[in-house]
């Protein structure tokens, strides 16, 4: 998996400058692959890209721009939460940079990186969050009109024509973020952040001539997190060893976890190999519980 500036190394759009840098590092990842992979007995014909939420959420990114891959994966697209507008963004910029201590970028530039940590929990910044309303983290993709389109909602329907794409989401997604769990509304909540328009992604890409698998991971160890956010990234890269103290994974049966483990990795490995996952497609949706 490769790098990319995080925070407001990567997602700053301060005006004037170029915003969405860590979209672009991804992009320029791809590339190197893209050029080296032959060197590794690969194809440069054959690139699946594999997301998890913000991860997955650039995946569409991309998909906006000139796409240099074939297939992807989607786990958990946040893609209910929309995108920043320029002014929007140039706004929290703002404010983010005088709670750093920094009156514009050259002098935020000369600042260790521990003061940019810092500003991310300055209560002006996390009010201005607040306000904005919009379930959003604090750096996301900006439609600034360069690197993406100032009308993205529209691109990104069309966006779902260029790859094939196993696309899905976690039952009780919100569980895993404060003051949300299992309750009506946070499953209403999640199903507007991730489900539906999971679900619509899968509509856009078969109505545009591609094919889309859909899927929801339903395991649910315990009460307190049920199937929430991250919940399967353990089963898909067979790390559960690394986890064995998450809270989200306390009940984990063995024999479940080896089950599923084998489930996911298989499905995600043929589909990156031979286009498939192995079950019927979309409005088909697989369940794994």
């Amino acid at each position: 998996a490769p790098n990319y500036r995080l925070g407001a190394l990567g997602w700053l759009a301060a005006p004037g400058e170029t915003a969405n840098l860590g979209l672009l590092d991804q992009e320029a990842a791809i590339a190197w692959v893209l050029d080296h992979i032959e060197a590794f007995g690969g194809d440069p014909q054959n690139v699946t890209v594999m997301g998890q939420s913000a991860g997955a959420m650039s995946i569409p990114c991309m998909l906006m721009r000139q796409p240099r891959f074939q297939r992807a994966i989607l786990q958990s697209a946040s893609l209910g939460r929309g995108f920043r507008s320029a002014d929007q963004a140039h706004e929290i910029a703002d404010i983010f940079l005088h709670a750093a201590g920094a009156a514009n970028l050259e002098e935020a530039r000369q600042l260790p990186v521990q003061a940019l940590l810092d500003a991310q929990r300055a209560p002006l910044v996390l009010q201005w969050l607040a306000r904005e309303g919009a379930q959003r983290s604090l750096f996301a993709p900006v439609a600034d009109g360069e690197v993406l389109p100032l009308q993205p909602e529209r691109a990104l329907r069309a966006a779902a024509a260029h790859v094939d794409v196993i696309v899905g989401y976690n039952r009780d997604e919100m569980a895993a973020f404060p003051g949300l769990g299992l309750d009506q509304a946070s499953r209403e909540l999640g199903d507007q952040v991730y489900g539906a328009p999971s679900r619509q992604w899968a509509d856009d890409a078969r109505a545009r001539g591609q094919t889309a698998w859909s899927y929801r991971f339903d395991h649910r160890p315990n009460e307190r997190f049920g199937a929430c956010h991250c919940i399967e990234l353990p089963f898909v890269f067979d790390t559960l060893a690394a986890f064995a103290g998450a809270p989200m994974l306390h009940g984990t049966q063995a024999h479940d976890a080896e089950r599923l483990t084998n489930d996911l990795q298989s499905a995600w490995l043929a589909f990156v190999r031979h286009g498939d996952p192995g079950w019927a497609p979309w409005p088909h949706q697989k369940v794994f519980a």
